[in-house]
């Protein structure tokens, strides 16, 4: 089935992506809340790829271009989910894809991602993208909360 990629801009097209961001984010509150930390985001240059299908947001890929002394110009993928029963369709690899010449097209020198130790599945994925593991993430919660 084609997919028609295309960033979403308006809150309504937030709002539809909802659902699908949050198997990735299952910690994501309400739809309402979600529209307004990805509107806090784009003020800072995150953007949202959607693919869709004729009725229906079924693969995301959220980014942003950071520069810093590590890796110079880069995109960073924040998020990167595919519908369920589309997993393995080849749909991950495009919106991947399309994310990647996005960073060529901005002349940034890598694309980068970091994905969870508990996911052996999508590290083979990027792995099998041409994406190579170079370090590990570390974080601590400085807040109360449940820990990202």
């Amino acid at each position: 089935m084609p997919y028609t990629l295309q960033h979403l801009d308006s809150e309504a097209a937030l709002a539809a992506s909802f659902d699908l961001m949050r198997v990735l984010r299952p910690h994501l509150g309400s739809p309402a809340a979600y529209v307004a930390q990805v509107a806090r985001q784009t003020e800072q240059g995150y953007r949202l790829l959607a693919a869709w299908d004729t009725e229906r947001i079924v693969g995301l890929a959220g980014y942003r271009e950071l520069e810093n002394l590590l890796y110079g110009r880069f995109i960073y993928v924040d998020d990167l989910v595919v519908s369920p029963e589309l997993q393995r369709s080849g749909l991950g690899a495009r919106l991947l894809s399309a994310v990647r010449d996005e960073a060529v097209q901005r002349q940034c020198e890598h694309l980068v991602l970091d994905t969870g130790l508990h996911m052996p599945l999508a590290q083979r994925f990027y792995f099998r993208q041409g994406l190579l593991a170079r370090g590990m993430h570390f974080t601590q919660r400085l807040q109360g909360g449940e820990p990202a």
